[in-house]
C-alpha cells in the first residue's frame, strides 16, 4: 500500500488537483488499484453544482491518469514526469457525489519506449462509473 505522502513524492500535483489518496494494489508494469475519497469539501463542488454536487467526469479521468502516472513511475519507466497525451472510448456511466470512494483501476495495454497506453476504470463500490483508454509519455524533467 502506498499512502498520500509517498504519492506526493512521485507526482507533481498538489491540492486541489491531487486526485489519488492511496494505492491499494500495484503490479509494476501491469496494473494499479488506487482510491480517491470524494468529499463535499472539494473545491470543484462550489460550482459543479452547488445544489446537487457531482464530480466532473473529466476529473474522474484525470484521477485515472494520475494513478497511471504512479504505475508508470513504480514500473521503472525512465523519467519522473508523466504527460497525458490522448484519450479514447471515454464513457461516464453514473454520477460521483460527495461521500463516494472512487476506486481507480488502471492496466497497461501497450508500452513502447517512453509512450504507454492504458485502460482505466473508475468504480464506486462495484458499479462502474467511468472508463477510458488513454496514452501517456514519460519524460525526465526538473520538478523543482
Amino acid at each position: 500500500m502506498i499512502d498520500v505522502n509517498e504519492i506526493r513524492k512521485m507526482l507533481p500535483h498538489r491540492y486541489p488537483f491531487l486526485l489519488v489518496d492511496r494505492v491499494l494494489e500495484l503490479e509494476p508494469g501491469q496494473s494499479i488499484t488506487a482510491l480517491k475519497n470524494v468529499t463535499v469539501n472539494e473545491e470543484f463542488f462550489q460550482g459543479h453544482f452547488p445544489a446537487k454536487p457531482i464530480m466532473p467526469g473529466v476529473l474522474q479521468i484525470e484521477a485515472l491518469a494520475q494513478a497511471a502516472g504512479v504505475l508508470a513511475i513504480k514500473s521503472g519507466l525512465s523519467g519522473n514526469m508523466v504527460y497525458f497525451m490522448s484519450m479514447d472510448n471515454v464513457k461516464f456511466r453514473k454520477p460521483v457525489v460527495p461521500g463516494d470512494q472512487l476506486i481507480l483501476k488502471v492496466a497497461v495495454t501497450q508500452s513502447r519506449g517512453k509512450v504507454t497506453k492504458f485502460h482505466g476504470e473508475a468504480f464506486v463500490g462495484s458499479e462502474l462509473v467511468s472508463e477510458a483508454d488513454f496514452m501517456a509519455m514519460v519524460s525526465n524533467e526538473d520538478l523543482s
